[in-house]
């Protein structure tokens, strides 16, 4: 139950997280004041890092601290996507430990199980089927038990890891983007693509 309850969580939230930030993505550089935009959005990742860089800039810029700008911009965009790398990284621990020990519990359960027909065997004297058939049917369903709960989570645990770095790599291109505008004024050329790339299947519904 843990397990599809950390799965189900975090792809809702996921979902509407990433169908936020591209839309951000895509309208970002097509405002005219890009300033502007990040205070009408709501609050998500890229958003953080513009209004972030931007706030640097308004800093430096009106203490006189020009020089500073580029050092202190890239200090805060760095900062800001640690955090944000940190944040993404919920849910992941519980579907690590879960897809390592869930099929060890599963074979606990399996070497209780043969231990009791063992004993079974033992009291009666006789190897019937009645009396095998009981505890080596619960050593069946411990370990299909522990691979049902094992297997959902590791696969879980590697889509949201692809899915999780694919981000990392789209706002680490807008930051950089963001960084270059920000001293320079310069935007992105027009083909350049900044839409978040995700993996589908992990977003899709």
């Amino acid at each position: 139950i843990l397990t599809w309850a950390v799965i189900l969580l975090k792809h809702r939230v996921n979902h509407r997280r990433w169908n936020a930030e591209r839309h951000f993505l895509e309208q970002f550089w097509r405002h005219g004041d890009p300033a502007q935009i990040v205070e009408t959005l709501p609050d998500h990742a890229p958003g953080r890092l513009a209004r972030v860089g931007l706030e640097v800039t308004r800093y430096c810029t009106r203490s006189s601290r020009s020089s500073e700008l580029d050092g202190a911009v890239a200090r805060a965009l760095r900062q800001t996507l640690d955090a944000e790398n940190v944040d993404l990284e919920y849910g992941q621990t519980v579907l690590a430990s879960i897809s390592s020990t869930a099929p060890f519990v599963g074979l606990f359960g399996t070497v209780w199980s043969v231990h009791h027909a063992l004993l079974a065997l033992g009291s009666s004297g006789q190897a019937t089927l009645d009396k095998v058939a009981g505890p080596v049917g619960e050593a069946l369903v411990m370990t299909g038990a522990g691979l049902a709960v094992a297997i959902p989570a590791v696969i879980a645990f590697n889509l949201f890891t692809r899915a999780n770095r694919l981000r990392l790599v789209a706002l680490d291109a807008f930051a950089y983007d963001l960084h270059t505008f920000l001293l320079t004024g310069m935007r992105p050329w027009p083909g350049a693509s900044n839409a978040l790339v995700v993996d589908k299947l992990v977003v899709t519904t």
